[in-house]
Formats: C-alpha cells, sequence, structure tokens
C-alpha cells in the first residue's frame, strides 16, 4: 500500500509556493516570481500523475485515503480521499493552473507576486474541496477559495471591479450560510461526526431529507451558477482579469456541481427524486432562455459567461436524469468544460492584451492579421458548439441521449441548445474573425507569439484528446458513478 501522502501534496505543494511568493513583493523581481510560479504549478501538477497511475479501476472506494485527527474535541479530521467522480478534478486544476501562469506571464505588471500567489493558494484550495472526505474540511475549503478570487477580481479586475467582487463574494457567501446548518445538523444526526461517508448512511426522514437538500441547494446552485441565480456570473466575468476568467469558468463552477453528487444526492436521495423536476426545468431554462440571451451580448466576454451557464445546465439536467449515461456525461460535461471554456476566455484575452476591447463591434477580419491564432479560436468555437470529435461534444451528447431515454421532450428540449450553442458562437466567430479587416487596430495586429501558441497548442491537445479518445475520462468514474446510484435507489424510504 502507497504510504505517500499525495492529495495533501498536490494540496499543499501550490500553497506553500504562493506563500512563499508573497515575500517576493520588488518590481525587480518580477521575472524570478513567474518562474517561481511557474515551478510550483508544475509540481502541482506532476504530483498528480502518480495518483493517475496508482488509481485502481472497478471499484467505487475511497483510494489514496489520508485522515489524521485536526479539532480532536469537535471529532473533527483532516480526511482525504478521491474516487472515480472526484478523480479527475484534481489533475484538471492543477493543469489549469500551469495554463494560467503561462498565459499570465506578460499581461500582469503590477503586484504579480500577490497574482501569482493568489492563483496557486487558490488551486491547492479547489484541490481540497474535490478531496475532502470530512464536513467542517470540505466547508473550510469551500469558503476558503472565495478569498483569492474575491482578491483576483478585485485587485487586478477591469473599471468596476469592486462591484463585481462583491457581487461574487455576497452572492456565493449567503448561499454558503444555509449549507453550514446542515452541515452541523449532519453533524449531531451522526453522533458526532464530520464523516461524509457516514452521512451517506445515515436514515433520515423525508423531511429532514427536503430541508437539507434545499440547504445544500442554496451555495451548490449558486456555485453552478443555475438560473435563476446565475446573474453574478456575467459581471464577474467581464471584469475579472484573463486568469480570473478562466479559472472561475474551468475549476470554481464545478464546486456546486460536484456538491450535488458528494452532499446532496446520496445523503438526501429521497428528497433528490422528489425536486428533481424544479432542477431539471432549471437546467432547461439555462440551456435553452440564457443560450437565447447569448445570442443578442455584444461583449465577447459576457457572451461566453453566458455561454457557460448554459453549458452547465446541461451537467445539472444529466445528474438529476438518475441513470448512468447521464451522470456519467455530466461529469464529462464538467470536464470538457474546464478545457473549453478557459481555451475561450484565454483566447479573448489574447485579442484584449492587444486592443484593449471585449467589444464584437471592434473587430473583424482578424484572420488577416492573426492566422495562427484564428485557427486555434475556430477549433474553440467548434468545440463550444459541440462539434463532433471535440471535448465539447462527448458530454452533451451523452445528457441528450440520457434525457431521450428518460424522456423524449426532455431530450429535445437539450438539444436545442446545440443549435442555438451554434449560433451564438459561430456569429462571433464570424464577426470577430472572418470578413474584411475592420479597421487599422485590427490591421496592425500581431499573430500570437511562442508563449501564447504553447498555451493555444495545450488546450487545443486536450480539447481534441478528450474529443476523439474520451474512454480513459469515462472508465474511471464507471463504477462510482454505478454505485452511487444504486445506493441512492437502495436507500430510498421504504
Amino acid at each position: 500500500m502507497n504510504t505517500t501522502p499525495f492529495l495533501s501534496l498536490a494540496i499543499w505543494i501550490p500553497i506553500a509556493f504562493g506563500v512563499f511568493l508573497l515575500a517576493f513583493g520588488r518590481d525587480d523581481q518580477a521575472k524570478a516570481v513567474r518562474w517561481i510560479a511557474l515551478i510550483g504549478a508544475l509540481i502541482g501538477l506532476l504530483i498528480t500523475l502518480p495518483i493517475y497511475d496508482g488509481f485502481k479501476l472497478g471499484t467505487s472506494a475511497m483510494q489514496f485515503v489520508e485522515k489524521a485527527s485536526w479539532i480532536a474535541r469537535f471529532n473533527v479530521n483532516y480526511h482525504l480521499g478521491i474516487d472515480g467522480i472526484s478523480f479527475w478534478f484534481v489533475p484538471l486544476t492543477a493543469f489549469i493552473t500551469v495554463i494560467v501562469v503561462i498565459a499570465s506571464w506578460e499581461s500582469i505588471t503590477e503586484r504579480v507576486n500577490q497574482y501569482m500567489a493568489a492563483f496557486l493558494i487558490l488551486s491547492g484550495l479547489m484541490i481540497g474541496v474535490f478531496c475532502a472526505l470530512d464536513g467542517m474540511l470540505f466547508y473550510v475549503f469551500f469558503e476558503a477559495t472565495l478569498i483569492p478570487m474575491y482578491l483576483i477580481i478585485g485587485v487586478w479586475g477591469g473599471a468596476n471591479k469592486i462591484y463585481a467582487a462583491f457581487k461574487f463574494f455576497l452572492y456565493t457567501l449567503l448561499g454558503s450560510l444555509l449549507t453550514l446548518i446542515a452541515l452541523i445538523y449532519l453533524y449531531n444526526a451522526a453522533g458526532n461526526s464530520f464523516d461524509i461517508l457516514t452521512w451517506h448512511k445515515l436514515p433520515l426522514t423525508m423531511k429532514e431529507q427536503t430541508l437539507i437538500f434545499f440547504a445544500f441547494f442554496s451555495a451548490f446552485a449558486v456555485k453552478v451558477p443555475m438560473w435563476p441565480v446565475h446573474t453574478w456570473l456575467p459581471d464577474v466575468h467581464v471584469e475579472a482579469p484573463t486568469g480570473g476568467s478562466a479559472v472561475l469558468a474551468a475549476i470554481m463552477l464545478k464546486l456546486g456541481a460536484y456538491g450535488f453528487l458528494r452532499f446532496s444526492m446520496p445523503i438526501a436521495p429521497d428528497a433528490a427524486h422528489e425536486w428533481a423536476w424544479l432542477i431539471v426545468t432549471l437546467s432547461l431554462i439555462a440551456v435553452i432562455y440564457v443560450g437565447l440571451v447569448a445570442m443578442v451580448q455584444q461583449d465577447m466576454k459576457k457572451l461566453v459567461a453566458y455561454s457557460s451557464v448554459a453549458h452547465m445546465g446541461f451537467v445539472t439536467l444529466g445528474f438529476f436524469i438518475f441513470s448512468d449515461l447521464g451522470m456519467a456525461g455530466g461529469l464529462v460535461q464538467m470536464i470538457a468544460h474546464g478545457f473549453v471554456s478557459g481555451a475561450m476566455f484565454l483566447g479573448i484575452g489574447v485579442l484584449y492584451d492587444r486592443m484593449h476591447s471585449r467589444q464584437i463591434a471592434d473587430y473583424g477580419g482578424v484572420i488577416h492579421s492573426m492566422p495562427k491564432f484564428t485557427a486555434f479560436a475556430l477549433l474553440f468555437a467548434m468545440a463550444n458548439c459541440g462539434l463532433p470529435a471535440t471535448a465539447g461534444f462527448v458530454g452533451e451528447w451523452m445528457v441528450i441521449l440520457a434525457a431521450v431515454k428518460a424522456n423524449f421532450w426532455i431530450g429535445m428540449a437539450a438539444a436545442t441548445a446545440l443549435i442555438f450553442g451554434a449560433a451564438y458562437t459561430l456569429w462571433m466567430f464570424k464577426r470577430v474573425y472572418l470578413g474584411p479587416v475592420g479597421n487599422d487596430h485590427v490591421k496592425e495586429l500581431n499573430d500570437i507569439n511562442s508563449r501564447e501558441f504553447l498555451v493555444m497548442s495545450l488546450l487545443a491537445a486536450a480539447v481534441l484528446y478528450m474529443g476523439v479518445y474520451p474512454l480513459p475520462f469515462t472508465q474511471i468514474m464507471d463504477t462510482s458513478v454505478t454505485d452511487l446510484l444504486k445506493h441512492i435507489a437502495t436507500t430510498k424510504l421504504k
């Protein structure tokens, strides 16, 4: 049995590097700061490789488990572990952190050490959320992620950054207060235990389950975000720096969706079935209505932000269909969205660094000045549309198939998202990249440099690999998904 604490290393190495960077505050140290941040991010990614190599297929049991007493008086433990449901979010978080550090190499020139430190610390905290098996430890990690992201938006954001930062913080914090009450209730119900796996076995009444389900819903729905509590996301994306938008879309939105699988559904299975119609309805509204809203956006970042809400609607829809195909499709969609949305926001950042504008009307004919970049932008646009052989297709198609099997009309409604997604994405691509050169500013644009080419290439490889060969992603989660659904079905009240 391997005793190396790989999960702790994946969590605390980036955090340690982030804290270390805070000592490098002088402007002449910016170059060293960037390299130290990159080394920290790369080590964090490399630590996840043994986790992949040592992960055992065919079991839903928690692996790489670590447990130590933390606050003994209240039986709070430092308890970590991953299964097939949480596995992929550990390397995904580490990978996106490396990408963001490289992408921010030249665009951030003020307080570089604090900027890089915030992302490294955020990376460790988010991995902690996916690995925590103690309810209080989960809550600490879950809430702590707000702090570095709040600073990233509020310090390095746009003109209305303070408004966006407060809106982000208040929306997500207020939603979590009810969750804390639910955690305390479960702690008492389990005989003074914060062990999440113990909570899965609690014999709760329907009333208890309903209250707990909506207490968790208040936090996780805001984080996803689901309609109608999604309104904070476009404002935050518009004001956040490029790296902040990439991490927010690629990883932070997944924290809420993951919470449904780890808490809401296994702890309150009857309430989850009882209120599945509500989640499905809200998911379809996100998929269809928010997709229509995306079509009328004039700001590229706002368009992709609304696109994220629509794509995450597939995730919650897949979960609450209660089928292997739907739940696995939702998880695959979460991973794919991490690659695709991150790439979309970083691509907008490439243009913004040159033009200092996100308005679609300010562009036109970018392909003539930036042919290499346009090729990458086309690939990511196609993935955002759900083109087969790209990561964006796999999860959405699995969810649509599961929805059709469950109810033809739900599947039909969900499938319209592919049409809307193609409409707003291709409309944006056409106006920004194709046609005659829009103005002299576009004419003078320089194509991507080697650093930007590396970032785009890594994301393009991930998008294509997952689209062409999704088996490594699905086979790891299959057993855990099957056993979770079995647990939900067999623990229902008789």
